[in-house]
């Protein structure tokens, strides 16, 4: 692969800060592409621009007027061509426990604001001929898990859009995918173990197995085996991987 193939491109990794974002982040500004990180915690995401020379920006996507700002400032530092929809937040409870408010804060994070973001970007995209969109879904957008409707819901939902806009986008030199991990060595990760642990009372060894033991591989994935398959899909040879589902859980869901 060219070390340097999105020189000159402008790149947006919401949720940027850390974990996944800041791995992807990472990598793209590593084959050339300037990267706008946003995110809500100003620390991560200073310290994660500056040791990539990109530019954070702080904001709340569950916010749509703080998006809508954001979305304004990076407006004005030029057309961007690679959006990666990470920022996404998990929350579980059996369904009389899931009320309207779960609801609404799961799926406006994790399926209306990707929404709303592609929306924006991808036009300047399709008049330029050239763009890449590549969601940070989860393998619960293509399969069940139990007291996680919400979050199930919101996954799928974003993988459907994800198909859709594959149709409306096919000719225009634009590609749309969705990477769906298994759970993933993160802050979201250590919080389920630590939720696990509280309500079983089984330990945090025995709670963190019971993630691992999801995957046959009998592993959590790593945050940089994400932004390899992110980087992947943004390769110019990669403009024939479209509308697609890429799974990364060890062989959990085969799909």
């Amino acid at each position: 692969m060219d070390s340097d193939f999105l020189r000159g491109r402008l790149a947006l990794v919401t949720g940027g800060g850390r974990g996944i974002g800041a791995a992807v982040a990472t990598r793209l500004a590593a084959v050339g592409a300037r990267v706008v990180v946003c995110g809500r915690t100003r620390a991560d995401l200073d310290a994660l621009a500056a040791s990539i020379d990109g530019v954070a920006i702080t904001c709340d996507l569950a916010d749509r007027a703080d998006t809508d700002r954001m979305l304004a400032e990076v407006a004005a530092l030029g057309r961007v061509d690679v959006l990666v929809n990470n920022a996404g937040a998990a929350e579980s409870a059996p369904l009389a426990g899931t009320d309207d408010a779960m609801w609404d804060r799961l799926l406006e994070l994790n399926a209306t604001a990707p929404f709303r973001v592609t929306r924006s970007l991808v036009p300047a995209m399709v008049a330029a001929g050239w763009g890449r969109v590549v969601t940070i879904a989860s393998n619960a957008g293509l399969t069940g898990y139990g007291y996680t409707a919400a979050y199930c819901a919101a996954k799928h939902a974003v993988v459907g859009m994800t198909r859709a806009l594959a149709v409306d986008l096919g000719r225009t030199g634009v590609t749309i995918n969705a990477v769906c991990p298994g759970w993933v060595a993160t802050q979201m990760a250590d919080q389920a173990i630590a939720r696990i642990a509280d309500k079983t009372g089984r330990g945090a060894d025995a709670a963190r197995d019971a993630l691992t033991s999801m995957s046959p591989q009998r592993r959590l994935i790593e945050p940089a085996e994400v932004a390899h398959a992110v980087l992947n899909l943004c390769h110019v040879d990669a403009r024939g991987i479209h509308g697609q589902t890429v799974v990364l859980d060890g062989g959990q869901v085969m799909k």
